[in-house]
């Protein structure tokens, strides 16, 4: 097996360009106090999110519809599968005009004829779901995601969730989310979403500069977006969080730092801050981005050690990656607990469980078998109307895929393997198996990222700001290809 390639120290300045760059790090993510620093060199590099192990860029077509039956009926005939709750995730991909930085499956269309159009096959594929697994599946968590799920009108959202309450079993404490996008909601259509059981709200902001939001095509006031917290606060929400998103055109070093300390001001119970991936030859939005308006590596680099000093100075968590929250918010407490888990949803609080994702674009997850549904909108109709789950590629898990997915969430969520109880819990000798794996870690381990153990593996606090770059070693498939192109920058 090759040797994977994570270049963390660059060999020479050409590595990078023709000049290193050293980022600044706190010494301690989830304290206000941050009076050492430490200089890590880091090249920056692309990597994958780990939303899951294997990543979705491994599924292939041999995986089919047959597939997630056999693991739908094998969790329906176990009584105590059966009894633990589902998560759903469902895609509503439309949205009404289109943001340049995307990389989301969506449907940009002012024609809301297609969006009724869509519901109506989304409850087919429901019913050919429920013929598989059986009416009345417990449900723990429910996510709507998209495009722009409030794109969606009052009546369609009630019939929508009608929909799923009629098939599933809701249970009462569900966590109920919806992704929000400021410009399509008002005080009563918040209202309506608490009505309808929503408890956690995710309002798209991603930047409040004028000038960077006319460069994206997404023009939306922070008062806007003040009052509408204002309102869902007052409503109830028991989660508010706000996406953010460094490395958009026009973003200066200045700029973002004032949207930092107005979303300070706002004070979410999360944040999230992502990396602008600009992948023009795969998402035909970004066209209409000119690259000359980026901001530099250096730039961007800058714009997430400030993030990490103001967010944790004001009393946010470092939660890991891109994530923030207040230390009474349920991540926070996971991450303090060590039972912080990882899905396609992000940082989660519950525990690993089974995820059916409905509609076009899909990942579902079912005991060892990930299942994706058509990401084109025709060939999803078509499937359906054939009678078809619309499954067109997927993963079944091997032994060492399990395996090196309790390493790589291990290190993700907790920050720490026990090699121990990995040993057991896999039948290995854990050193024996990993032997390249832990040669690799010692760079991370001489610049102080990680801290091999004689019981354990342990990311230290500043090893959380590249867990990306550490998980990576115990990738199989990377090890393979060594092929980071099609990655977001871990930094």
């Amino acid at each position: 097996m090759t040797r994977v390639i994570v270049p963390i120290v660059p060999a020479s300045a050409a590595d990078i360009g023709g000049s290193a760059m050293s980022l600044s790090l706190l010494s301690s993510p989830a304290s206000a106090c941050a009076a050492d620093h430490a200089e890590i060199p880091l090249t920056p590099v692309s990597g994958p999110r780990y939303t899951s192990y294997p990543t979705a860029d491994r599924f292939n077509d041999r995986v089919d519809a047959s597939a997630l039956r056999q693991a739908l009926h094998a969790r329906r005939d176990d009584p105590q599968r059966a009894a633990a709750p589902l998560s759903l995730y469902v895609h509503v991909p439309f949205c009404q005009s289109v943001c340049y930085y995307c990389a989301c499956n969506k449907v940009v269309t002012k024609q809301y004829g297609k969006a009724t159009e869509y519901l109506s096959f989304f409850e087919r594929e429901v019913d050919l779901l429920v013929a598989e697994l059986g009416r009345g599946a417990p449900v723990g968590q429910l996510h709507l995601g998209g495009g722009t799920p409030t794109y969606l009108d009052d009546d369609d959202l009630r019939g929508l969730l009608a929909l799923l309450r009629s098939r599933f079993a809701l249970r009462p404490d569900a966590e109920m989310s919806i992704e929000v996008d400021p410009r399509t909601v008002d005080a009563g259509r918040l209202a309506m979403l608490a009505e309808l059981g929503f408890n956690r709200l995710s309002f798209g902001v991603q930047d409040f500069d004028p000038a960077v939001q006319k460069a994206v095509h997404r023009i939306q006031s922070a008062e806007q977006v003040f009052s509408l917290v204002r309102s869902a606060r007052e409503l109830g929400f028991g989660s508010i969080n706000v996406d953010l998103i460094h490395g958009l055109p026009k973003q200066t070093e200045a700029s973002f730092a004032r949207t930092i300390d107005t979303v300070i001001t706002l004070r979410p119970d999360r944040i999230a801050v992502y990396a602008y991936a600009h992948l023009p030859t795969r998402f035909k939005p970004q066209r209409r981005i000119d690259a000359v308006d980026l901001p530099s590596p250096q730039a961007r680099m800058t714009m997430h050690r400030r993030t990490i000093e103001s967010l944790t100075d004001a009393g946010y968590v470092y939660i890991g990656m891109d994530h923030f929250a207040l230390p009474d918010d349920g991540l926070s407490i996971a991450r303090r607990e060590r039972s912080l888990h990882r899905n396609f949803q992000g940082y989660s609080t519950q525990a690993d469980c089974d995820l059916i994702a409905i509609g076009v674009s899909g990942i579902s997850k079912i005991g060892d078998t990930f299942s994706q549904n058509a990401r084109d909108l025709h060939d999803y109709y078509r499937m359906v109307d054939e009678g078809r789950l619309p499954v067109v590629r997927g993963w079944t898990l091997t032994d060492d895929d399990r395996l090196r997915r309790d390493v790589i969430m291990a290190l993700m969520c907790q920050g720490r393997v026990d090699r121990a109880a990995v040993a057991r819990a896999h039948r290995i000798d854990f050193d024996a198996c990993f032997a390249d794996e832990l040669a690799d870690l010692a760079p991370f381990a001489e610049q102080g990222l990680v801290r091999i153990e004689d019981e354990a593996i342990v990311v230290t606090d500043a090893g959380w700001y590249v867990v990306r770059a550490i998980a990576m070693v115990f990738d199989a498939y990377l090890r393979r290809s060594g092929d980071l192109s099609r990655f977001s920058r871990i930094l």
